[in-house]
């Protein structure tokens, strides 16, 4: 199967709601849990056998003139998910991130806690990956950590209607400006990866930012609740990877 048919695939995957009972269930702990997803269906294999799987622990990033990320991002209507493995917001068209001389579009934010990606070491309460496609399913993910601290307004009109079990996908209230959740500065590393959950598709542009936003502690125990424990795969090796920044 071509890389890009993979890629797409695995964007369906965390675009629709997976809520429903499928051929192969996999989950965050004991037998369905990171460590054997890839025994769990034939199209799992890449978790287990990939080279470049993610997330990663960021460190002895390579110095690198790595240009600015250009983000426009729309405000307008949105969806909401909970598909059993993390809350999920899917954006109406129209958001673009450009990169390496492509637009690629942004189809949806969700979150993981705690954080997938590590930075030194450090791992932090909250992450979330904002996932773009191109227009030949190649996938770029924006990751960026979040610190407890104040409350994070952008994301209280999400989080006053999170889903509390997983459930089809419903619409939002309130629009959505994706803008206001990223940092105002947007220094990154980028490192080259897979998705961090089934099928672990590889081939995925990671950006991950430096400048860390704040959550509060309520804001991550909704979530943490609702979820019913930690929705983070762990670290994966790096097998040579270079990390630039």
């Amino acid at each position: 199967m071509r890389l890009s048919t993979l890629l797409a695939a695995g964007l369906v995957l965390c675009v629709n709601a997976t809520w429903a009972a499928g051929p192969a269930q996999w989950g965050y702990g004991g037998a369905q849990g990171p460590a054997h997803w890839g025994g769990l269906s034939p199209d799992f294999t890449v978790c287990e056998q990939g080279r470049n799987q993610s997330p990663i622990d960021i460190r002895s990033a390579v110095t690198a003139k790595l240009p600015p990320l250009r983000t426009h991002y729309t405000s307008g209507p949105a969806t909401i998910v909970n598909n059993g493995h993390t809350i999920q917001v899917n954006f109406a068209p129209g958001g673009i991130l450009g990169l390496d001389g492509e637009d690629f579009e942004l189809k949806q934010v969700h979150f993981h806690a705690p954080s997938e990606n590590t930075i030194d070491g450090r791992s932090f309460p909250f992450e979330a990956h904002f996932v773009h496609a191109d227009a030949k399913g190649a996938l770029a993910v924006i990751g960026v950590m979040y610190e407890t601290g104040a409350a994070n307004e952008a994301l209280a009109p999400i989080w006053a209607e999170l889903p509390g079990q997983a459930g089809p996908v419903r619409a939002l209230s309130q629009a959505v400006d994706a803008a206001r959740l990223l940092p105002a500065t947007m220094g990154y590393y980028r490192y080259s990866g897979s998705l961090t959950t089934p099928p672990c598709s590889e081939g995925v542009r990671w950006l991950v930012l430096k400048t860390p936003l704040t959550v509060s502690a309520e804001q991550v125990a909704a979530f943490e609740r609702i979820m019913g424990g930690p929705t983070n795969r762990p670290v994966q090796p790096l097998n040579g990877r270079l990390i630039a920044e």
